[in-house]
């Protein structure tokens, strides 16, 4: 399968991070990828650098001023101090409900909180130049498959799904996902599907096409009223205005194995099919290993190959993009197992 990889994925490198209010190293981190492009490499998968620039693409799915913020924010807080080039800033207020978020504050901490859903979601020096780049390999693996190929894989980090309109989270700061799927419609998909497969319900995606007809969400993922995000991801949430019957939400208790896993992705695959999708976006978090640290279903190595079994059958060209996925050391085996189920089908 064509691969795209990121090739400055490891200057997003924080340190820390906060986790149920402790503080710990950092679930996300560099080695989740490296551990992928060794896989990768090891099955004798090419990776190329990304060739198409997102910036056009960006702007339609993200707003300019949380770009803008985005694109300078570690600029302004050296600038405030040059020593905090060795400290990570957090958020500590948010504009909850009745406060407001069309004023953008002075301060910087306060503007971080503007634009952040939680505090697990550290900055480094290089998380721009980062992220950018893996939106730029979103956009070159829909660009390939626009052009023909009937798979392309996006291999970056940091992850996107979690990422919305206007605000970062979950270790996401742009949408990949929602980058492919946009640059698919703006080259010729009439329709696009999201199939997000991650543990972790997509929420910034379902914010970006909530209310659209022409991109399809469907997410299967842990039950927010005990698993991150927790606000968004219920099923009751079916889409508003054009986009009303345009969204599915199959939320799992904890504990999933892959029988019922699988029977909400034949739900989902169902949806997708009705939709009359052109193309196929899938957010590939593979955090619903019986391994991951920080999720709870139980699917085992061995059913990875038959998820990519299963989507190739929908017969759409397919983008993959990766998300979560915090088993490192079996993430590479994981990822290539359903791409390669994918690719023999």
């Amino acid at each position: 399968m064509i691969t795209f990889h990121n090739p400055l994925h490891q200057g997003h490198a924080p340190q820390h991070e906060f986790f149920r209010g402790e503080r710990v190293p950092c679930f996300e981190k560099p080695a989740r990828v490296d551990y992928v492009e060794a896989r990768l490499r090891a099955r004798g998968h090419a990776l190329q650098a990304p060739g198409e620039d997102s910036v056009a693409v960006l702007a339609q799915v993200h707003a300019p001023r949380y770009l803008d913020f985005l694109r300078t924010a570690w600029q302004q807080w050296l600038a405030l101090d040059a020593a905090n080039a060795q400290v990570q800033p957090f958020p500590s207020v948010w504009p909850v409900r009745t406060l407001r978020d069309d004023v953008e504050p002075a301060n910087f901490i306060a503007r971080l909180g503007l634009y952040s859903m939680d505090n697990g979601t550290p900055l480094a020096a290089g998380t721009w130049a980062a992220a950018k780049a893996g939106a730029d390999a979103a956009a070159s693996a829909a660009a390939c498959v626009a052009a023909g190929a009937r798979a392309a894989f996006c291999c970056t980090r940091p992850p996107g799904h979690h990422a919305g309109p206007d605000f970062m989270g979950g270790y996401c700061f742009l949408n990949n996902a929602a980058v492919a799927a946009q640059w698919l419609r703006l080259h010729g998909a009439a329709r696009v599907a999201v199939l997000d497969v991650d543990y972790h319900h997509g929420n910034g995606t379902q914010s970006i096409f909530y209310e659209r007809a022409d991109v399809l969400f469907a997410s299967i993922h842990g039950d927010p009223r005990t698993e991150y995000p927790f606000y968004l991801g219920h099923a009751d949430e079916t889409g508003a205005g054009p986009g009303a019957g345009c969204n599915l939400n199959l939320p799992l208790p904890a504990g999933t194995g892959f029988a019922a896993w699988m029977a909400a992705l034949e739900q989902a695959c169902a949806r997708i099919a009705a939709h009359g999708a052109d193309a196929l976006v899938v957010s590939l978090g593979l955090d619903t290993f019986e391994g991951d640290p920080i999720s709870r279903f139980r699917l085992a190595a061995d059913d990875f190959p038959r998820i990519g079994e299963r989507l190739a059958r929908l017969g759409l060209p397919t983008v993959f993009v990766l998300e979560g996925g915090y088993a490192a050391a079996e993430l590479g085996s994981n990822a290539v197992n359903v791409l390669e189920g994918f690719e023999q089908a």
